[in-house]
């Protein structure tokens, strides 16, 4: 079943590992810790190889495009404001754009409005309404699959 997917682990015990852990961190994700911090995000429960195994898995579903799409958003919010508007162009043109050629986000249309109407002049948390639906559509349908 694990045969020719070079980009989740290399094997399906591995596999199975990983998403063991990873799931009992997103039920802890919902938990308290000692302190009453709750734990911060999706972002923080996933390492390096727990990104690609997720990755991986979005792409087997057809919606790999929304961790691509946060990752950029990710990305813009540090980026210096002299790249702003040219990252912002692109992220809007591969992700929201209604003709977007492969990779449209799933964003309703006020938020595509919205998104559209600061492109002239960006700031640095333009895209983070955006970010934050896309998110909870990973976290609430994509991930608890995972």
């Amino acid at each position: 079943m694990c045969k020719g997917l070079s980009s989740l682990p290399s094997s399906c015990l591995e596999a199975k590992g990983m998403r063991v852990k990873l799931i009992h961190l997103a039920d802890a994700h919902h938990k308290h810790l000692h302190d009453g911090k709750t734990l911060q995000d999706l972002e923080t429960l996933l390492n390096t190889k727990g990104l690609q195994a997720f990755r991986g898995f979005l792409r087997s579903e057809f919606s790999e495009e929304n961790l691509e799409f946060w990752l950029a958003c990710e990305d813009f919010r540090v980026s210096p404001s002299n790249l702003l508007k040219n990252k912002a162009s692109k992220i809007y043109s591969q992700f929201v754009n209604p003709e977007a050629p492969l990779e449209q986000v799933n964003l309703d249309a006020e938020t595509r409005e919205a998104l559209l109407g600061v492109m002239e002049s960006p700031s640095a948390d333009s895209f983070l309404e955006a970010q934050q639906r896309i998110y909870s559509l990973m976290a609430k349908d994509s991930f608890p699959r995972f």
